[in-house]
């Protein structure tokens, strides 16, 4: 379902992403970690052409763009297939929970006022925040915020959802409702890209983790064997590091 081949970036001198390859197969939650500095988040955010990778190809869903030949129609053709959830919410101050949720639907989608508020009153109640549809995210907690997030994610029906550290900006009493909607997310099916420091929801949910450091992926498996059996000394020291081993 998505195919990333060859991928590569740079920010002035530093290269970021090293001609990265991944297939993702469809229903996987995939969990990236990794070192601060590895290129997790650049990874997750070239895949919605937020950054612009230098080289290489990207597929979702039959959409596919090639870095050095990428055209309008067919950065619309990727995003179309793809939703973000940011790791500081990214709302609309001035927009309540509903309106945030509905305004891709109406503005892009071109769907009637009332069928975008309809489907949004069902997205909010998904997440568990049904009562909030006419709040402003200034009165909302910040695990309500990202909730909202990825109520917004669900409404443009994605065929996968990126998840840029969903949790890191959140006080922990935050944390576990926002991971108990991702985790029922993906009981529903749905393809999940995740960069995450949560190791809970990476051992207990994810059916893949990649380890990537330096731009390089340098373990990819299933939870245990990266966190049991991985094959590099430098992830050896960064699972330790980390308390993973």
């Amino acid at each position: 379902m998505i195919s990333i081949r060859g991928l590569e970036k740079s920010f002035g001198d530093n290269r970021v992403l090293r001609g990265v390859n991944l297939e993702i197969a469809k229903g996987e939650i995939l969990t990236i970690i990794g070192p601060s500095g590895a290129g997790k988040t650049t990874l997750l955010r070239t895949l919605n052409w937020l950054d612009v990778p230098d080289a290489g190809t990207i597929t979702i869903d039959g959409a596919t763009i090639d870095a050095t030949r990428a055209t309008k129609r067919s950065i619309k053709q990727l995003r179309s297939k793809s939703a973000m959830v940011f790791q500081h919410y990214n709302l609309f101050n001035n927009k309540t929970a509903l309106e945030n949720v509905t305004e891709s639907l109406i503005l892009v989608r071109k769907l009637p006022r009332a069928e975008a508020e309809a489907r949004g009153r069902q997205l909010l109640e998904r997440v568990g925040l049904s009562d909030k549809c006419d709040t402003y995210p200034s009165f909302l907690s910040g695990g309500q915020q990202q909730r909202v997030g990825i109520a917004r994610a669900l409404a443009v029906e994605p065929k996968v959802i990126l998840f840029d550290e969903p949790t890191s900006a959140l006080d922990p009493e935050w944390v576990n409702e926002v991971l108990a909607v991702m985790t029922e997310i993906a009981r529903d099916g749905m393809t999940m890209i995740v960069v995450s420091h949560e190791m809970r929801f990476v051992r207990n949910v994810s059916t893949r983790v990649v380890l990537l450091d330096d731009g390089h992926i340098l373990e990819d498996g299933t939870p245990e064997q990266v966190f049991q059996h991985p094959r590099h000394e430098r992830a050896v020291q960064f699972l330790r590091q980390a308390d993973l081993q």
